[in-house]
């Protein structure tokens, strides 16, 4: 299933281009029965969440925009509400962060299901996968291994996660590591919802601290995050924030496509 098969099932106005990449407009509730519907039908689904930091990798880098538009994309962060009210006169209708959200869709699931998990420390993996599972009883999570490997590597971890063959694969690279990997190495021989997320287990194992909840709710976590990690993370923050809303801005009055996609050869008039 792609965006626009998507888009088609909910509606044509259920999907919002953020600088040429589609993102799903949808209720958290209808995410959770969404993705339940699709492992229910075993029908093979990439999923990713679309942030400013995300949007603005794509925007820069063909090969990254030409993999997002075989992924089911849905909102992450004040940053994609700030452009889609910017672009279509109101926020996304739920903030679905990963880190909140794949916890409360296992924990929602109540069929039993497999999960494997693949990257991050094994530590933290595992730490994890013990999280989840106090978290979703009903579930089995299964490590399948850490974020560290070579390529030589790859074809035993992909025959491994083939035979596991779990429901749900959370993919936990960084981006845009993780979503290029399951581009090129995850089918519906493999799994039926690979998703990408990002800094999720090392969230969950505790090693990497959350924001106190009053500033979730003012959707300044990316704030506390720059806090906590200044070295890393300024560049993403503190000139990837601006350089984003700049780029919705040309996106909204100059009307230019996404230049990635242009380099691709995609019809620049073509609608996400």
């Amino acid at each position: 299933m792609n965006m626009h098969n998507t888009g088609a099932a909910f509606g044509a106005d259920s999907l919002r281009s953020i600088l040429g990449i589609s993102v799903l407009a949808i209720r958290w509730d209808d995410a959770v029965a969404l993705l339940t519907r699709l492992i229910a039908e075993r029908r093979f689904t990439q999923v990713t969440f679309l942030n400013a930091h995300n949007a603005n990798v794509a925007y820069t880098d063909p090969v990254v925009a030409e993999a997002l538009d075989d992924f089911l994309i849905l909102p992450d962060g004040v940053g994609v509400d700030l452009a889609a009210k910017l672009l279509y006169g109101a926020p996304f209708p739920d903030n679905l962060n990963g880190t909140d959200f794949i916890p409360a869709f296992l924990q929602a699931s109540a069929r039993p299901l497999t999960v494997g998990l693949l990257g991050a420390t094994r530590v933290n993996a595992e730490a994890a996968s013990k999280k989840l599972a106090a978290l979703a009883l009903q579930h089995r999570f299964v490590v399948i291994h850490d974020g560290y490997f070579s390529p030589a590597e790859e074809p035993a971890i992909v025959d491994r996660i083939a035979r596991l063959r779990p429901d749900v694969l959370l993919v936990a690279m960084g981006v845009p590591r993780q979503e290029l990997w399951i581009a090129r190495h995850i089918d519906a021989r493999h799994c039926t919802l690979p998703i990408a997320v990002g800094a999720l287990l090392d969230f969950l194992s505790g090693t990497v601290p959350r924001a106190p909840l009053w500033m979730r709710r003012l959707r300044l976590e990316w704030l506390f995050r720059l806090w906590i990690e200044p070295g890393r993370l300024w560049r993403r923050y503190v000139v990837g924030n601006p350089l984003f809303l700049w780029r919705v801005i040309g996106q909204k009055f100059l009307r230019r496509p996404a230049p990635a996609k242009t380099r691709l050869g995609a019809d620049p008039g073509a609608s996400c």
